[in-house]
C-alpha cells in the first residue's frame, strides 16, 4: 500500500478538508486508485422542484469500480477533473468520515426524519464497500434514529450487512431493490464486468426476501438489439420472479453526456454492426423514443403478471424509480446506477 497527499486545491475541488491517494497492492483493487476525503457534508438535497419520492441522498463513493460501459454517473467525474471512461472505473472517490457525518446531522434538531435514498448515483456496495466499510456505520445511524431509507444495488456485499438491515427494518421502513437488467452471461461480463453475476444478484433478493425485508428488482438497463428479444426479457423475468421479487420496473438504456460516448466506443469495438443503429435509435438524445420505451414496459409487464410478479410496484421500487432531476451534488440526472 502507497498514499500520498494531494495538494489543497484538490482538496478544495473534491469538496473536502484533506485529501489522501492511496493505491492497494492486491488483486481485487489492482490499477484502482482511492481519494481518500473528509468531506464537509454527506446528506444531499434533491432541488425542490424533482418529481422524485425522496428529498435527499447519500453517496459516500464517487466514480464505481463495477465499470458498467453504460453508467450516466460518468459524467460527474469530469465536475472533479477526473476522466469519465477509464478513470470513473479506477479513480474512485471515498468519503471516509461519511458515518459519523451522517450520524451528526440526523441529531441536528433541523432534521425531521426525512427518507434518505442510497445508491441514486453510484453503488455503495461496490468493489470499494468491502475495504472502507462505510455502509455498516451509515445503516446503523439510521436505524439508532428510526430513519427510513431505501437502498438500489448491484452489490451481493449487501448480504454482510443483513443484520443490521434487519434491525432497521424492525423500526423503520427500509426498501431495498437490486439492480438486474438481463441474464445472459456474455452481455453481462463485457458490458459489466466490475459487477457480481446477475444469478448472483438475484440470490440477494431471495434472500433478503427469505428474511421479511422485501425486495423489488429494477430491470435496468434493457439494452436494445442486445437484450431485448422477447427471449431474453423472457428468461429475465422468469428469472426475477424465482427470486421472490416483490416488482420488477422495466428501463431502457439511456445515454447521456459522458456515458454515451464512452457506451459508444465500447460498441464500435465490440458491435460495430450496431453502431449506425444506435445513432439512428438515440438521434434525438439521451433516451430511446417513446414507442421504444412502451414496448419493453409492456412487453415486461405482461411477462411478470405471467410470472406472478406484483402488479403494482413495491414502496422501495417507487422510492428508486428513476426521474430525471438533478442531484445538487454530483450536477447530473438520479436514475439509474
Amino acid at each position: 500500500m502507497r498514499w500520498d497527499n494531494l495538494i489543497s486545491d484538490d482538496a478544495a475541488l473534491f469538496g473536502a478538508d484533506a485529501v489522501t491517494t492511496r493505491t492497494f497492492d492486491t488483486p481485487e483493487f489492482r490499477g484502482v486508485t482511492f481519494h481518500e476525503i473528509r468531506a464537509r457534508s454527506i446528506v444531499n438535497r434533491v432541488p425542490g422542484a424533482s418529481r422524485m419520492p425522496f428529498e435527499w441522498t447519500v453517496n459516500p463513493y464517487r466514480g464505481c469500480t463495477h465499470a458498467c460501459v453504460y453508467c450516466f454517473a460518468r459524467k460527474t467525474h469530469s465536475y472533479l477533473d477526473l476522466d469519465t471512461g477509464l478513470g470513473f472505473d479506477s479513480q474512485i472517490v471515498v468519503k471516509v468520515n461519511a458515518p459519523e457525518l451522517l450520524r451528526r446531522q440526523l441529531a441536528s434538531p433541523r432534521w425531521h426524519g426525512e427518507h434518505i435514498a442510497m445508491g441514486t448515483n453510484v453503488d455503495c456496495y461496490q468493489r470499494a464497500e468491502g475495504k472502507y466499510r462505510l455502509m455498516p456505520g451509515i445503516i446503523a445511524a439510521l436505524r439508532d434514529r428510526a430513519n427510513p431509507f431505501s437502498i438500489l444495488t448491484k452489490g451481493t456485499l449487501i448480504l454482510r450487512d443483513l443484520d443490521l438491515l434487519v434491525q432497521a427494518a424492525q423500526v423503520t421502513e427500509v426498501g431495498i431493490s437490486v439492480s438486474v437488467g438481463f441474464t445472459d452471461r456474455e452481455l453481462w461480463r463485457t458490458v459489466e464486468p466490475g459487477t457480481p453475476a446477475p444469478e448472483r444478484r438475484l440470490d440477494v433478493v431471495r434472500t433478503l426476501t427469505e428474511h421479511g425485508i422485501g425486495c423489488g428488482v429494477l430491470m435496468a438497463p434493457v439494452i436494445p438489439f442486445l437484450g431485448d428479444s422477447p427471449e431474453q426479457l423472457r428468461a429475465t423475468v422468469r428469472a426475477i420472479a424465482a427470486s421472490g421479487a416483490t416488482s420488477v420496473t422495466p428501463l431502457v438504456l439511456h445515454l447521456r453526456p459522458g456515458a454515451r460516448e464512452w457506451f459508444m466506443s465500447w460498441l464500435a469495438a465490440h458491435h460495430p454492426h450496431l453502431v449506425r443503429r444506435y445513432e439512428r435509435l438515440y438521434a434525438e438524445g439521451a433516451y430511446a423514443p417513446k414507442w421504444y420505451q412502451r414496448r419493453i414496459t409492456r412487453h415486461v409487464h405482461e411477462l411478470a403478471q405471467e410470472y406472478g410478479i406484483g402488479p403494482k410496484p413495491s414502496a422501495a421500487a417507487r422510492r428508486i424509480t428513476p426521474v430525471r432531476e438533478p442531484d445538487r451534488e454530483t450536477g447530473t440526472q438520479l436514475t439509474l446506477l
